[in-house]
């Protein structure tokens, strides 16, 4: 069991959290790697994007329907048996996915693989929530920062491997990178579960006890509704950067790391203040950046004024936006000391589910410009702005 952060060795510390990191990140190499492929994959399968668009809300469904099944269960059978069961999963999806013949099967297996994947990942929060407590927020940028190397490096990998051999190749990829981390996940990560509650809980009882927390519901909101901004943002950049400024593979992918660039500054500047000023006033300051921002990518859409100045309206969006995630998800965490699983499930649940509406709705007001996507970024930060300050709580943890 982990019991505190003082009570490891640094290099345990390090070495814990570069493993949970390795095995968050298969959902932005999942999500991120074939991103550049998009185009290839449709003409391989004589369909058009918006069916390829579709295999990632897919995915975004099948990992929320997994969360919501194995959140619960991590709480009461422990962690390391649905790492090792997800890993296992994952890498059996993402092999078989280069074998399908048709985009019907190829979206289909994309849900099972994103279902396995959830199992894996349901349980990393609960295990810096153990190991770090009330600094949750912190751990959680830690692993975050780590993990953040995967959607930078994963357009340019995904390019790369495309171009020396084909889309399939980034499967096999995905498939052997999930191999690798089931192996050192089997050697290395320590069981833990939830202590038990003094009254048994059933598997729906936990979720009541979650969702039927006032105090918890404007941070639930308020995860759910970044998720939108930020996959409106996954699933609208191939179109934007590729289609209406015609860059190239490898300059969507420098862009695209530019802006993982800015999420990755924006943990680690939560890092060194959140312990100081607490996760609500820096969730507050993500917001108040975030809405800023978002009102410049409007502007910038509205007036056509081109991909420099839209890069830079997206830096400090996607900033904001990541210190309001990190922080809703951290107080929610907290909170839930013996439902660390459930919570991570109706966090990741709702927020994959709502996630999956990005690509529909960006369809339906699809108009050949970026437009869609900057309001609907700019939308989701108003509602936002509306939890937080009509059910407003002054105490900072």
């Amino acid at each position: 069991m982990l019991n505190n952060q003082n009570s490891q060795p640094a290099i345990a510390i390090m070495w814990l959290l570069a493993l949970l990191a390795s095995v968050v990140a298969i959902t932005p190499l999942a999500i991120d790697l074939y991103l550049p492929a998009m185009p290839i994959i449709a003409q391989h399968f004589q369909t058009n994007i918006a069916m390829v668009q579709n295999s990632l809300s897919v995915y975004l469904a099948g990992y929320a329907l997994g969360m919501l099944i194995f959140g619960p269960l991590a709480d009461k059978f422990g962690r390391r048996k649905l790492v090792i069961m997800g890993l296992s999963g994952f890498a059996i999806c993402s092999g078989a996915l280069p074998f399908v013949i048709d985009i019907k099967e190829f979206i289909v297996l994309r849900g099972f693989q994103a279902f396995f994947g959830s199992a894996a990942t349901v349980v990393v929060p609960g295990i810096i929530r153990e190991f770090y407590g009330k600094n949750t927020a912190k751990g959680m940028s830690y692993v975050s920062m780590i993990m953040m190397f995967a959607p930078m490096l994963a357009p340019t990998l995904g390019s790369v491997i495309m171009h020396l051999l084909s889309w399939q190749a980034m499967f096999y990829f995905l498939s052997s990178y999930a191999i690798v981390i089931l192996i050192y996940a089997i050697c290395y990560l320590p069981e833990t579960k939830e202590p038990k509650p003094a009254v048994k809980v059933s598997f729906l009882g936990r979720y009541k006890i979650v969702l039927l927390e006032k105090t918890a519901q404007k941070n639930i909101l308020t995860s759910m509704l970044v998720s939108l901004a930020f996959f409106s943002y996954i699933t609208a950049l191939p179109f934007v950067y590729l289609v209406i400024f015609k860059t190239s593979e490898f300059v969507f992918s420098f862009l695209f790391a530019i802006n993982v660039v800015a999420l990755m500054m924006a943990q680690l500047i939560n890092t060194r203040f959140v312990g100081k000023l607490g996760s609500q006033t820096m969730l507050m300051r993500g917001l108040y950046t975030a809405f800023v921002a978002a009102m410049a990518l409007v502007t910038v859409s509205a007036l056509s004024l081109g991909l420099f100045w839209t890069v830079i309206s997206l830096l400090p969006l996607l900033a904001g936006l990541s210190l309001i995630a990190v922080n809703a998800d951290s107080l929610i965490l907290i909170q839930f000391k013996q439902q660390t699983g459930t919570a991570t499930a109706v966090i990741g649940t709702l927020r994959f589910g709502i996630g999956a509406l990005a690509g529909p709705v960006l369809a339906f007001f699809h108009n050949e410009s970026a437009m869609p996507f900057s309001l609907l970024m700019l939308s989701a930060i108003i509602v936002i702005g509306l939890c937080q300050f009509l059910k407003n709580s002054k105490a900072p943890l």
